[in-house]
């Protein structure tokens, strides 16, 4: 789905000014009366319907002339110009006028969605700051919602539409250059599963009649990058690989139990034009809006809950919060915060994904494969990390040149890969997608669990 895609700008019109409404009030009319205001407002609003920009634009600096310090009349010109695709009117009309204490958050989100619809970073910025500013808690969503939403316009390099000049919205010659575009893709089963689905009833447990969807969405990095769309750029990092990793880890827990039914959700980058996709890196925590967002998808449809967080390194050290949101009510039922160094890894995080387990009622499924969590959780998430990279190039969504090495993965996983009948599994279909992807490095071959579906997982992959 294309996540946080709310803004589709529209462009001002260059058509020829249609005629007013008979009988419809014109401009030029006897002066604004405090109580001629929303009539003369309606007026305006007919031109518009009509195409005749001009004709409401002067009705506009008539009514501004009189009242243009009223926050009623500020919001409906804004929303009127919004609502009818002229963007470079509110920016030239509202935006020099706005006074956030006097008039209130209502014109200003206005005025800042058009500057995000133009690509104006450094002005939608400006706004933000100021609606930030006056401390409304009714607005903390939706204002994390904008930022993030700036975040990525600022991420994705865009360069910003001109005001004038555009042509009218309809004309396809005169579409907007492409924008990125940031989709989600849902993975809802173990991701080192896929490529055996011939064995599926032999690997994959049942589910009860009754079960909960969770979401274990992609980690976010808040100022781990100075740069984030050159970090996006490049092969992931410790940092951006466990930011996908650990969401993974957790949904491959939960499909082990009969009651529910996980999915894990990662970010892929679209840039403008034809570059290649990119993993994407989100800058800031998700938002209620953007959970919403999530649940309005095709994948997330039915969720109960929703796993979120934030992971920061912190001189050498890792800290991790994540949040549990209970769907029905988008309330912020848990929180967790772990934090671990090199040494301490695997104890912090087996302890972290306990806590996880014991508050989600989590119990494991008696039947198919059955369930242990890794003896060294960090030798693990780099396993899924490395996994999840291979698959999305396999699937084309990611270019495999932007996979970093995978030499060092395969090394920390072959004294493990005969622990549990899952990291054998995990081990041949890494290496079967690293072979057919041509990035497979030169290994011994090492002894994987005696489990009779290894052998079988084998044959079928042709290993």
């Amino acid at each position: 789905m294309g996540f946080f895609d709310r803004l589709a700008g529209k462009k001002t019109s260059s058509s020829n000014p249609a005629p007013s409404p008979a009988g419809a009030p014109q401009a030029g009319d006897p002066g604004v009366a405090t109580g001629n205001i929303l009539p003369r407002l309606a007026a305006a609003r007919a031109c518009l319907d009509t195409k005749d920009l001009p004709g409401a634009l002067a009705i506009y600096e008539e009514v501004l002339a009189a009242a243009g310090d009223r926050a009623d009349v500020l919001v409906s010109i804004s929303g009127d110009l919004g609502s009818t695709g002229h963007i470079a009117s509110i920016i030239e009309l509202i935006a020099p006028r706005y006074d956030a204490e006097k008039h209130g958050p209502a014109t200003g989100l206005n005025i800042l969605q058009a500057y995000l619809a133009v690509r104006h970073t450094d002005a939608a910025r400006h706004v933000l700051d100021i609606l930030f500013e006056l401390n409304r808690p009714e607005l903390e969503d939706r204002l994390h919602g904008f930022s993030n939403a700036l975040a990525e316009m600022i991420a994705s390099g865009a360069s910003p539409i001109p005001l004038h000049g555009a042509g009218d919205a309809s004309d396809p010659a005169a579409a907007p250059p492409a924008v990125a575009k940031v989709d989600l893709v849902s993975i809802s089963k173990p991701i080192w599963f896929y490529g055996l689905e011939p064995l599926a009833e032999k690997i994959l447990p049942p589910k009860a009649p009754r079960i909960r969807r969770i979401a274990f969405a992609q980690l976010a990095l808040p100022g781990a990058y100075p740069d984030v769309l050159a970090a996006q750029a490049r092969p992931e990092d410790e940092l951006g690989r466990l930011s996908r990793a650990l969401p993974l880890w957790f949904a491959e827990t939960f499909y082990f139990s009969p009651h529910y039914a996980p999915i894990a959700a990662v970010g892929i980058l679209h840039p403008p034009g034809d570059g290649p996709k990119r993993p994407f890196i989100f800058g800031a925590e998700w938002t209620t809006e953007n959970l919403r967002q999530l649940c309005d998808s095709s994948s997330g449809e039915g969720l109960d809950y929703i796993f979120t967080g934030a992971l920061r390194q912190l001189s050498g050290d890792h800290e991790l919060i994540l949040r549990v949101w209970e769907v029905k009510k988008f309330r912020e039922r848990k929180q967790f915060l772990v934090r671990w160094n090199p040494s301490t890894a695997d104890a912090e995080l087996g302890k972290l994904h306990e806590q996880i387990r014991l508050f989600m009622e989590w119990t494991p499924e008696k039947s198919g494969l059955p369930y242990a969590a890794p003896a060294s959780p960090r030798v693990w998430l780099d396993t899924l990390g490395a996994s999840l990279g291979l698959f999305l190039a396999e699937k084309t969504l990611l270019p495999k040149e932007i996979l970093p090495s995978l030499a060092p993965t395969f090394n920390e996983l072959a004294p493990h890969a005969m622990s549990t009948a899952s990291a054998s599994l995990a081990w041949l279909t890494t290496l079967h997608r690293a072979r057919a992807l041509g990035l497979a490095p030169s290994l011994a071959e090492v002894v994987l669990s005696p489990n009779p579906v290894v052998a079988e997982a084998r044959s079928t992959l042709a290993l």
